[in-house]
């Protein structure tokens, strides 16, 4: 069976996260639309990983699902693969300074 051309590429989780899961492979250069938004795709993203949805910069926390999963070790452009080589694994990673 042929996958619906129509149907999403990527989709956040929850709508304050800043990373979006892909929905099936995505391939460099390819424009896929979020939130009706295009986006870039920076470089291959396999099935079911993530890429950023928006511009991440270094130290900020990365949110799926609303929830902290790392920090950013480098600034991450939207469209970009997010995963071991730009996000440490932080679970405890605040969503905003105490205070």
């Amino acid at each position: 069976m042929l996958a619906d051309p129509d149907a999403p590429a990527v989709m956040r989780l929850s709508p304050r996260d800043n990373v979006a899961v892909a929905l099936r492979p995505l391939k460099a250069g390819e424009i896929v639309l979020l939130d009706g938004v295009p986006l870039v795709v920076e470089r291959h993203v396999p099935m079911g990983q993530k890429l950023a949805a928006e511009p991440i910069a270094a130290g900020d926390p990365v949110l799926k699902y609303h929830c902290p999963i790392g920090t950013a070790t480098q600034s991450i452009a939207p469209g970009a693969l997010v995963h071991s080589h730009n996000l440490e694994l932080d679970y405890r990673a605040p969503l905003a300074s105490p205070g």
